[in-house]
């Protein structure tokens, strides 16, 4: 069993090929282009981790160069194909949206393109929460209509109608994964909660935007593994996707004094909301619990205070 996961030095792949290399039969091939829109360290460390697998081999490769991955796929001839790559940050893109365009767009279609022509099994992508806007129907299911206010969420929702139409023109058939807010160990530093301990734990500011009223359907990192693992075993049925939350919304203020009892005291600079962020996100996750019956979401508590011991022993990785 060979699988393809790009962006393997990220957050959500690397959580998920560290669990993947546990089976020995399974082989992983990671690429990632290791670009330094947040920490290179981090992502160096995420790779050393997985390197200490015999059955992980990586490539630093780029997405936009099609003929470079196509020579990967030649060679290997892979059974699953996972891309979470793509130019991450709400913010970001309003200052740079040519990034977002080539990366998350163009770099996606010839990984799609690449998959059907090699025929790949299984297809999964990563959507994101993004793409619904300021849309305030809550909480949001997947057939309501994307209406991204930002070229990130916005690229998003092009992936996804990529991914569409090769369903319809060719049979080919994918997942599409909404995420809603993810975090948890080897979380990213541009994020909030890894923000917040990171300034915590290692003595500095931390800024709040829109004054800590903002609300987020936080989803925990290995909930997310848990539901790649379970959909892995699912059968395809068409173009498929879903919302990855725990359709359980929490105020940032309610966050922030709850975990306050179990970290430093930390300064906070209370700031104006950016334009690019949305005021509430809340998903509705009754459709993955259909396609995974059973399955049960960490309790919120838990899973910050599993993500606050893991910062402890490992702060360093962002000072």
């Amino acid at each position: 069993m060979k699988i393809f996961i790009t962006g393997v030095a990220g957050f959500v792949a690397f959580n998920f090929a560290n669990e993947l290399l546990k089976n020995k039969k399974i082989k992983v091939y990671g690429i990632d282009n290791l670009n330094s829109y947040y920490s290179i360290k981090l992502k160096k460390n995420r790779l050393k981790e997985l390197k200490k697998k015999k059955n992980f081999f990586f490539i630093k490769a780029n997405l936009t160069k099609k003929e470079e991955i196509h020579k990967i796929f030649k060679q290997h001839k892979f059974n699953e194909v996972y891309n979470f790559a793509a130019q991450a940050g709400v913010r970001y893109s309003i200052e740079n949206p040519t990034q977002y365009i080539d990366n998350n767009v163009m770099g996606f279609s010839n990984l799609l393109d690449l998959s059907r022509v090699f025929k790949v099994n299984k297809f999964f992508y990563a959507s994101s929460s993004s793409v619904y806007g300021d849309n305030k129907k809550f909480p949001l299911n997947e057939n309501e209509i994307a209406k991204p206010k930002n070229i990130y969420g916005l690229s998003k929702k092009f992936n996804e109608e990529i991914a569409k139409s090769f369903y319809e023109v060719y049979g080919y058939k994918t997942i599409g994964l909404r995420f809603f807010t993810l975090f948890g160990e080897w979380g990213r530093p541009d994020m909030f909660f890894i923000k917040l301990l990171n300034a915590s734990f290692n003595k500095k500011k931390f800024y709040l935007n829109n004054k800590g009223n903002h609300v987020r359907d936080f989803t925990y990192i290995k909930d997310v593994v848990s539901i790649l693992l379970k959909l892995r075993k699912a059968k395809i049925e068409n173009n498929e996707i879903y919302n990855i939350c725990s359709n359980k919304p929490q105020g940032l203020k309610k966050i922030i004094k709850y975990i306050s009892n179990y970290i430093p005291k930390t300064k906070i600079v209370l700031c104006k909301k950016q334009i690019a962020d949305m005021y509430k996100t809340h998903g509705d996750n009754r459709k993955i619990l259909k396609k995974i019956p059973g399955f049960k979401f960490t309790d919120i508590n838990a899973s910050l205070l599993k993500t606050i011991y893991w910062f402890k022993k490992n702060k360093n990785l962002f000072s």
